[in-house]
């Protein structure tokens, strides 16, 4: 087997990352993207980013945790290939279905912006008892409100 053994070396049995998914619109706004791209670098150096796999939200999460190092995985609606900042890329063929698989692969969640795909993905995390970290996402009892991505990500590692 050839690869890179430092690149997975964080990522053996018995380790201390996390699995954090970033959930959040396809479409998203500027300053959705730019906040997205700051919880990826944020997670980084702590996780492994789980996301829906598409653009948005999802591929800038993924450009700051690959700018910074860190591991990537879309679980993708269809059979496509994601976005081009994806390390591992699942595909699922499941549509909406898939948001379960999202964030049933987290620790933790935390949502950036977002419409109804994000909204599911809230409701799901929830249910399961999935700790949800919402900027500027839906206003719903259950998603702990945060300011910055930095406060997102220290009350989702909290712990931890």
């Amino acid at each position: 087997m050839t690869g890179n053994p430092l690149r997975l070396s964080p990522f053996k049995k018995n380790h201390s990352f996390m699995q954090i998914a970033v959930i959040g619109a396809a479409d998203a706004s500027t300053e959705e993207y730019t906040t997205a791209c700051a919880v990826g670098a944020l997670i980084a150096s702590r996780g492994t980013l789980v996301c829906g796999g598409l653009g948005g939200v999802m591929e800038a999460a993924c450009k700051g945790a690959q700018e910074h190092g860190g591991l990537t995985v879309g679980i993708l609606p269809d059979t496509g290939n994601g976005n081009s900042y994806l390390d591992v890329v699942i595909r699922t063929g499941l549509g909406h279905a898939r948001n379960v698989l999202v964030v049933q692969s987290a620790d933790a969640v935390i949502a950036v912006g977002g419409s109804h795909g994000t909204l599911s993905e809230i409701a799901i995390a929830l249910k399961m008892k999935c700790p949800v970290y919402g900027l500027k996402t839906w206003d719903i009892a259950g998603v702990v409100h945060c300011m910055t991505p930095e406060e997102a990500m220290e009350r989702a590692t909290s712990g931890y």
